[in-house]
Formats: C-alpha cells, sequence, structure tokens
C-alpha cells in the first residue's frame, strides 16, 4: 500500500475510532478550571473551546462552557440563545448576578452546559474598569456556583472551560484569574512562536501579580496540514520548546470544523466521522489522563 498523507490519515482516524469507541473518560479528583487563551485571533480558539467540551462531555463529563468573548461565537457553536435580552456572562461580570442565572443547557448534549456571550459584553470592558476587585468578578463567580451546585445536590462540575477574546483586556485577565490552568490553541504556521512568547509574558504577569496558581498545562496545534514541510517543522519546534505541555494530538486542517459553528453544531454531532471529529475526542481523551496541574 501507497505511504501517503492521506493513507497516514485514514489509517491514523481508524486507529483513533478504535481507540476511542465506547471510551469513558476518568473525571478528575476536583473540578478543573481552564482558560483557552491566544492573543493571536483566528487559531481556532473557539473551535477548540467547543469541540473540547464537548468530546469531553461525550466521554461522561459534566462541563460548562463560559463565553467570555463579546463576538459570542461559541454560543453560536452551542446553538444557545445570545441575543441582547439574555442574560449572560455580561450580568453576571458587571451586575454581579449569579453565575445559574445565565447557565443554559446545550441541546441535545447530555451534561454539557453553557454561560452565552451578548453583544452587551462588548461595553463591559470598560464598565469593568471602575468596579471593585475587577479582575476576580469571574473567578468569584465560578466559586459561588460551584457551591450553589453542591447545596442543589447537583452534579458536580468536572470541566469548567473559558473562551475569551482574541486580546488582553478585562475580560481575557478575567479569564486568567479565574483558571487554574491556560490552554493554549497554536496555529502551525510560521508567526506561531512569535505571538506565543508574547502570550507567555502576560501569563507570567498575571502569575506574579493576580494568580500564583495559574499553569499553561496544554499547548495544542491546530490546523495542521500535514502534507506541508512547514506544519511539521513548526510542530518540532513548539515541541521542542514545550515537550511537557504540548499534545500528541494534532487538529486538522478541516472543512467540517470550520461549517459545523453555521448549523448550530460542535464538528462532533455535525460529523462524528471525521478527522476533525475524531482528533478534538482524541485530544480531550489526553487531556483528562494527563495528571493535573
Amino acid at each position: 500500500m501507497e505511504d501517503t498523507p492521506l493513507m497516514r490519515e485514514l489509517a491514523r482516524d481508524h486507529a483513533r475510532r478504535k481507540k476511542l469507541d465506547g471510551v469513558r473518560f476518568g473525571a478528575p479528583e476536583s473540578t478543573r478550571i481552564i482558560t483557552i487563551a491566544n492573543q493571536k485571533g483566528g487559531v481556532g480558539k473557539t473551535s477548540t473551546t467547543v469541540n473540547m467540551a464537548a468530546a469531553l462531555s461525550m466521554g461522561g463529563l459534566q462541563v460548562l462552557v463560559i463565553d467570555a468573548d463579546p463576538q459570542g461565537n461559541t454560543s453560536t457553536a452551542l446553538d444557545i440563545e445570545h441575543h441582547a435580552e439574555v442574560p449572560s456572562m455580561y450580568e453576571v461580570l458587571v451586575e454581579s448576578a449569579p453565575l445559574a442565572d445565565v447557565v443554559q443547557d446545550v441541546p441535545d448534549m447530555a451534561r454539557l452546559q453553557c454561560a452565552p456571550a451578548t453583544i452587551n459584553l462588548s461595553g463591559a470592558e470598560i464598565e469593568l474598569v471602575s468596579l471593585v476587585a475587577r479582575e476576580n468578578r469571574l473567578r468569584n463567580a465560578i466559586r459561588d456556583y460551584l457551591e450553589h451546585r453542591e447545596s442543589e445536590g447537583l452534579p458536580r462540575l468536572d470541566y469548567v472551560l473559558i473562551d475569551c477574546p482574541p486580546s488582553l483586556g478585562l475580560l481575557t485577565v478575567n479569564a486568567l484569574v479565574a483558571a487554574r490552568e491556560v490552554l493554549i490553541p497554536i496555529q502551525a504556521e510560521y508567526y506561531a512562536l512569535e505571538g506565543l512568547s508574547l502570550l507567555l509574558n502576560n501569563i507570567d504577569l498575571i502569575r506574579q501579580h493576580l494568580n500564583p496558581e495559574l499553569v499553561v498545562s496544554s499547548i495544542m496545534l491546530t490546523m495542521y496540514d500535514a502534507r506541508t514541510r512547514l506544519a511539521a517543522q513548526v510542530a518540532q519546534d513548539v515541541r521542542e520548546h514545550f515537550p511537557e505541555q504540548t499534545l500528541e494530538t494534532t487538529i486538522p486542517r478541516s472543512v467540517r470544523i470550520s461549517e459545523a459553528p453555521s448549523y448550530g453544531q460542535t464538528v462532533l454531532t455535525y460529523d462524528p466521522g471525521s478527522s476533525g471529529a475524531l482528533a478534538y475526542r482524541a485530544a480531550a481523551h489526553e487531556l483528562t489522563i494527563r495528571p493535573a496541574p
């Protein structure tokens, strides 16, 4: 049989399908709160958030997605109502509404919930400036929500995934202060490492001044095109610099991943057998078996 990139991809997908068939993911000892961050736009941040969340919930885990990006793309992809009248993360961050008031169940996905973003959130950057403890508002809201679930006898959340804007304003700072871990999606392209060093400097500053527990636990290569030498080179560079953090699983460049949100779906429900869906399931499984920091 010819050894071509296509044949290798088909063989890998087949192996993944067999390995993941019917697998239940192990629950962490305590709720893992992970912010998905990269200041560079277009690196697959939202795709990573929604598809990792869907894969974790399909693996039997309780997952909450917090959409802290005013564009609301995460809410769109999960088919969550998020027009201006819907209670959203704006009310939580600016008006101190409880998270329990805004969390919605994701349609047709057991164990998956989402706190949506509406367009109102775009003004939150400015409104947060004058508020007391402005960097800690999301952290406090999540803490109160976890306590609320416990007091109501609801199942404990295994994962909270936070999607944030591609910039380092107060929304992203809130997301980084609220989390214990950062997952960084990196597009396998020429400038990938440049943007990464800037992001790591900013995470360092947050660690020094606002959240000493914060660690970069995972780096994920997205939009990976196995046919190009450049992608292989970038992957090698990233793995050399960050051997501990970089996930084995790479996410392929895929039309299916791009199409799914326009149908209000993740790629896992839109085309479960596609390379993209299998890759996200493999990445989510890898995340659960790696030790939490």
